[in-house]
């Protein structure tokens, strides 16, 4: 096991005093710099550096970023939700340590689809079924982690499976 204690600590964001979210860091008392490229292939990183060594995931708005040392998470209600998220991220950490002769490490993030890629896999209706008033704006909602595929119910089967490849690759969910 890699990481195995970690402190939290709940940040107020004090530029907007006003916010309805907050943010925490979970300070490791293990060194993760090892494991960030692995997360990065597992996990698909959105933004990822060798130097310093962190990589960052956008999933449902929020940003989790693993640095050697730390593990930050904005946009979170509460001290609750940002234990549930560190202890995920722990989790994935770990499991992704042990299975690391499996995997292929990446330095860099992915390719990323682009807005006309994922609009092109939509339906086009702008049905609202998913939320946003156009196809347009799920597929914007889609690039910032905010939406998953599952959340387009009029998807033709070949479609969504593109989409769940796309989103898998990149850590959406």
């Amino acid at each position: 096991m890699l990481l195995q204690t970690f402190h939290l600590t709940i940040v107020n964001n004090h530029c907007m005093p006003g916010a309805q979210s907050v943010n925490c860091i979970a300070n490791l008392e293990q060194d993760v710099s090892c494991v960030i490229p692995y997360l990065n292939s597992a996990l698909g990183g959105s933004q990822c550096t060798q130097e310093p060594p962190s990589v960052t995931f956008k999933t449902e708005g929020k940003l989790i970023s693993v640095q050697a040392n730390c593990i930050t998470v904005n946009g979170i209600k509460d001290e609750k939700q940002a234990q549930l998220i560190v202890e995920w991220m722990v989790r994935e950490i770990n499991e992704t340590w042990d299975n690391r002769a499996a995997i292929t490490p990446h330095y860099q993030q992915p390719e990323r689809p682009s807005i006309a890629d994922l609009l092109r896999l939509l339906p086009q209706t702008n049905c609202r079924e998913c939320g946003e008033p156009t196809c347009m704006v799920f597929a914007v909602r889609l690039t910032e982690g905010a939406k998953t595929p599952a959340q387009c119910t009029q998807l033709t089967d070949d479609d969504r499976y593109t989409l769940e490849t796309y989103h898998s690759s990149f850590s959406w969910d």
